[in-house]
């Protein structure tokens, strides 16, 4: 599969069947793991859990980043077929839906592999990433995507820039989550509350950041409204090692800022969930050291 890669706003146009992008992978699928998740939002692990699969790379690469094995490359390749296997097997484990985290960077093969699984797979397909995205890319996952979880992190570009090396972070957000709008514009849920079209806008509570998760709430009201989606706002940060080299976020977030960042939410009045601060902590974090089980 070609690969002169335009698909995220870092447009590096790297031929990566030669060499890899700024994203870190070349041209063939890679993923850490995939499993039976039980902590996403309660309308997308639901009872049965999310089919979740982990692609290895990004075009982000937060300092902070929970999943730092993953995006900076851990994992094993696999071929189009055996990720259309994948789907079915995470079918069979009676999954609510097929999540796929942090997939931008291989849109044309999962967009093949789903063909693959077509007439077989009936799950509702999650594409979950960073917000980060070209609203061109979204748009070839039409008709591939039902449901839309991306974050929108920061408004400020100075932080934009010092935590994931990208000042135009915001804009890219706005014009993306646009798309998945178009594509979505109403949360259609089935009759056990569970998820199957719609758009979830995440927005994680950073240490010393509540200014600018308020500046992101009202930008996110003064673009979309508040109704049609729902906002998932978080206070899971844990910081990681790598954080040491960033003091200012180098701790949990207070119970302070989380409160008046949610407070503003509750003012605007968007519907969705607001996280319990007892989702802090390593123990939600998929264990990426172990090996990956069944990819071949």
């Amino acid at each position: 599969m070609s690969y002169i890669c335009d698909l995220c706003p870092r447009n590096c146009k790297v031929d990566r069947n030669k060499k890899v992008g700024f994203c870190g992978m070349g041209d063939k699928i890679k993923i850490a793991r995939y499993q039976k998740h039980m902590w996403e939002e309660p309308c997308i692990s639901g009872s049965k859990g999310s089919g979740t699969v982990f692609f290895s790379g990004c075009g982000l690469k937060c300092v902070y980043c929970q999943n730092y094995q993953v995006s900076r490359g851990m994992g094993e390749e696999i071929s189009e077929e055996r990720l259309a296997e994948i789907f079915l097997e995470l079918q069979d484990m009676g999954c609510h839906n097929i999540s796929l985290v942090t997939a931008t960077q291989f849109v044309p093969n999962i967009k093949t592999a789903l063909d693959m699984a077509r007439g077989r797979l009936r799950l509702p397909v999650v594409f979950n990433c960073g917000g980060y995205e070209k609203a061109e890319t979204i748009a070839a996952m039409e008709g591939y995507a039902d449901i839309y979880l991306p974050d929108i992190k920061y408004k400020s570009p100075d932080m934009s820039s010092r935590y994931s090396s990208c000042a135009d972070y915001y804009d890219r957000a706005v014009e993306s989550v646009g798309e998945m709008l178009r594509q979505a514009p109403e949360c259609v849920f089935d009759g056990e509350g569970i998820l199957r079209k719609g758009v979830i806008i995440r927005h994680l509570v950073l240490p010393g950041g509540y200014k600018d998760s308020i500046a992101v709430l009202e930008g996110i009201a003064k673009n979309f409204g508040t109704k049609g989606f729902m906002l998932s706002l978080m206070s899971q940060y844990t910081p990681m090692p790598s954080c040491a080299a960033f003091p200012e976020i180098n701790r949990p977030v207070t119970t302070f800022e989380y409160k008046k960042a949610a407070a503003r939410a509750v003012e605007l009045g968007f519907e969705g969930y607001f996280q319990d601060k007892s989702s802090v902590g390593e123990k939600y974090i998929p264990p990426f050291g172990q090996n990956v089980v069944k990819l071949k």
